[in-house]
């Protein structure tokens, strides 16, 4: 296989530009591509890579259609996207935790957080447990460099939120989630996530998170496949809490379980590592005492 040579940094700048180093060296017949090559090679920044000849349909023929724009944020949001599931090998290890305990732990406290004037979500525990598994398992709070020859392990745990707002998929960073206590945690996410829903979540207060939840259980489902967003190596999806019968002998037990979905970077994490990275973070959320130790 042949290896074609470009710095880190063109790398990065062909990303950004849609532009496919292999490719472009092809075109030109060269081994050696530098950035000032990039600005003939860029590609429509939401174009799929290879045969594109299936899109190209007269969809008219067939019944009415009407045509809708992709929106610039849409569009960079869909190169994104394409540019992840091309360039990483993801796996997604699925599993689930017992949330009988939180959901207790949140009655009680049901009273305060009225008197705070605060929120306390299900969502504010996966923070913080996320925030706590990042710590116990540094290979998750990393980066890969564009040329995939060096790991930045990072000392700080950001948490990124995914928010569904009207114009697209948004993710306001929790910065030092695991400096907070769940109550801060909690109006965190209540003041950007209603923020974002309105635009005004501003570009400092996003990017640069050690990993994201995506959160879905408020809509439905049992399990899903999310995609890790570059440059973070992992992202964990949530999906909507059901009761499953748990037999503790001949006795059934209803309990209330959370699916958890962890799609990871196979050249950072393996699969052993991303089992037992979540079967800790259930630990935590099955007993939230944990995270106190």
């Amino acid at each position: 296989m042949a290896e074609y040579i470009a710095s880190p940094a063109t790398r990065r700048l062909a990303r950004e530009k849609g532009v496919e180093i292999e490719a472009l060296a092809k075109k030109l017949g060269r081994k050696t591509i530098g950035p000032e090559d990039l600005d003939g090679g860029t590609a429509p920044a939401s174009a799929p890579s290879g045969d594109t000849s299936f899109w190209q349909v007269d969809h008219s023929q067939y019944g009415p259609v009407t045509e809708e724009p992709m929106s610039r944020f849409a569009r960079v949001a869909a190169r994104n996207l394409a540019a992840a599931q091309s360039l990483i090998p993801a796996v997604t290890h699925h599993d689930r935790a017992d949330v009988s305990a939180i959901e207790a732990f949140r009655q009680s406290l049901k009273a305060e957080a009225q008197t705070r004037g605060v929120k306390l979500t299900a969502l504010a525990f996966h923070v913080a447990a996320l925030a706590r598994s990042l710590r116990a398992f540094p290979r998750f709070n990393a980066s890969l460099s564009a040329d995939g020859e060096t790991l930045f392990l990072k000392e700080y745990v950001h948490v990124g939120i995914a928010v569904d707002t009207a114009h697209g998929l948004m993710v306001p960073v929790i910065r030092n989630a695991d400096r907070k206590g769940l109550w801060q945690i909690a109006a965190e996410i209540g003041d950007l996530a209603g923020r974002a829903q309105a635009r005004k979540v501003g570009p400092d207060e996003m990017g640069g998170a050690s990993m994201t939840i995506t959160n879905l259980g408020g809509i439905g489902g049992t399990a899903f496949t999310p995609i890790v967003n570059p440059p973070e190596v992992a992202i964990l999806g949530i999906t909507r809490t059901e009761t499953i019968t748990v037999w503790n002998g001949d006795i059934p037990r209803p309990v209330p379980m959370v699916p958890l979905d962890l799609s990871y970077d196979h050249r950072v994490i393996n699969g052993a590592d991303a089992a037992r990275f979540l079967s800790h973070y259930a630990r935590l959320i099955g007993d939230p005492r944990n995270m106190l130790i």
